[in-house]
């Protein structure tokens, strides 16, 4: 899954470390999620929204096929 995570968390000016403080996960999970390497869990991606004030799907932009 794309996501901007990456470049509003550099907005902020904060560091990985920094973000897994303030949404409770570890630093490795943030980095996971940034590499798409693990897709947040629903709530995470909630807190992640009202920690940027942003809709999720303004953050996160899932890899549809073209067929669904």
């Amino acid at each position: 899954m794309d996501n901007k995570l990456r470049v509003l968390r550099a907005e902020k000016k904060w560091s990985q470390a920094e973000l897994a403080e303030k949404i409770g996960v570890s630093r490795q999970a943030v980095n996971a999620i940034e590499n798409g390497k693990h897709d947040p869990s629903l709530t995470l991606a909630f807190i992640l929204a009202k920690t940027f004030n942003q809709r999720i799907e303004d953050i996160f932009n899932p890899a549809y096929d073209n067929e669904i």
